[in-house]
């Protein structure tokens, strides 16, 4: 079975033993929020699971933050690492894709025997985990999307990613959709994780221009013979 298909069998177990989600979801839909619950991501963190680069995936309600923990290999070292995570801010636009997380309660332990200099700073306990935005900051091949980590926070910019900021279809999506409706928060309760959405976050002038930019034109640019 695909996972597309285990995921849609999931969710109908999930809802038949769950029928108040139903309710649940319509009110939201009225509240412009998609409420997730915290069932589906400890299902999504098993299929994580399955493909062997974590073990022991805990998910968590700390609202308004979820507390995540899982075994894994840092740099040849079996750790576990757990924090409880907080969305600060979102900022989506033409330009920027960002969310800035914070972590709090980081702790990571031993989960076997190793010599690695990892290991050793684990041990001597000269990590500072209180501010893990600066040991964030000094890791090797850092992804494109990290655009700064200080402290105990880390910011996330996915328009740093070439396959999202240097696509042009993909740049006109994002330019309309966040002119129609953009994220406005994420946060937990004891059972879902809640997405906020905001609508026409530029006014509706601002979506004409958005609809006229980023589909009419480009539509047009397509349908016209190329000069030659």
């Amino acid at each position: 079975m695909s996972v597309a298909l285990a995921a849609v069998e999931a969710a109908r177990g999930y809802l038949r033993a769950h029928p108040e989600e139903l309710g649940r979801a319509v009110r939201s839909a009225f509240g412009l929020r998609v409420g997730v619950p915290l069932a589906a991501l400890r299902w999504l963190g098993r299929k994580v699971e399955a493909t062997g680069k974590v073990e022991g995936l805990q998910i968590d309600a700390a609202p308004p933050g979820l507390k995540i923990g899982a075994n894994l290999d840092l740099m040849k070292t079996p750790i576990r690492a757990s924090a409880v995570i907080f969305i600060d801010r979102i900022l989506f636009t033409e330009e920027e894709l960002t969310l800035t997380i914070r972590l709090e309660e980081v702790s990571l332990k031993l989960n076997g025997d190793s010599k690695s200099p990892v290991a050793m700073l684990i041990q001597s306990g000269a990590l500072d985990l209180k501010n893990p935005g600066d040991l964030v900051a000094y890791l090797p091949d850092r992804p494109p999307i990290l655009a700064e980590a200080r402290g105990n926070r880390i910011v996330l910019d996915l328009m740093r990613d070439p396959k999202i900021g240097r696509h042009p279809m993909v740049r006109h999506a994002v330019g309309l959709l966040a002119n129609f409706m953009t994220l406005k928060g994420i946060e937990a309760d004891t059972a879902h994780l809640d997405v906020r959405f905001r609508a026409l976050p530029t006014g509706f002038r601002g979506a004409a221009k958005a609809f006229r930019t980023h589909l009419v034109l480009p539509s047009l640019s397509r349908l016209l013979p190329s000069g030659r």
